[in-house]
């Protein structure tokens, strides 16, 4: 992946981190790439927020993944600071080429250099080849159940 550039998003990034999004199963449902307004919106907030990291993995300008790093300050753990990785993707035409291993090693090199205590995300239960991939390859720990709430 020595042709894969990781850098700071950008407003211009937002369609095809949006076309990501919106590129699988449980995406296709919840994601609406027709109307990019709600999207640029929070682009706004996100990039104005200092604990707030979203990165594109970019090959020869084209946008091919993303994730989002996020940096939360917390008591537990003696006032430790946490790295929470969300909405990593990869676009259909890099698939299998190593590029969520780099982004994953990337986040974690990062969350490092920010003195993080640990870096943690959730998965959606139905993607076990994503639990299987956390686990195996990046030597995550299964060790918490998530639970959300839909407001």
């Amino acid at each position: 992946m020595t042709d894969v550039v990781i850098r700071r998003a950008t407003s211009d990034d937002v369609p095809a981190i949006v076309a990501m999004l919106a590129d699988d199963p449980l995406g296709a449902i919840r994601e609406s790439p027709a109307d990019l307004t709600p999207y640029q919106r929070a682009f706004a907030a996100i990039d104005a927020d200092p604990n707030q990291f979203l990165v594109v993995a970019d090959r020869n300008g084209e946008v091919i993944g993303t994730l989002q790093l996020t940096f939360i300050p917390g008591l537990s753990r003696q006032g430790s600071t946490r790295a929470l990785v969300e909405a990593v993707r990869v676009a259909a035409s890099a698939r299998s080429t190593g590029l969520g291993t780099t982004l994953m090693e990337w986040s974690i090199a990062e969350a490092r250099a920010r003195g993080c205590a640990m870096i943690q995300l959730t998965s959606d239960k139905t993607r076990t080849d994503a639990h299987r991939f956390y686990t195996t390859r990046l030597g995550f720990t299964n060790s918490h159940e998530g639970f959300k709430l839909t407001l």
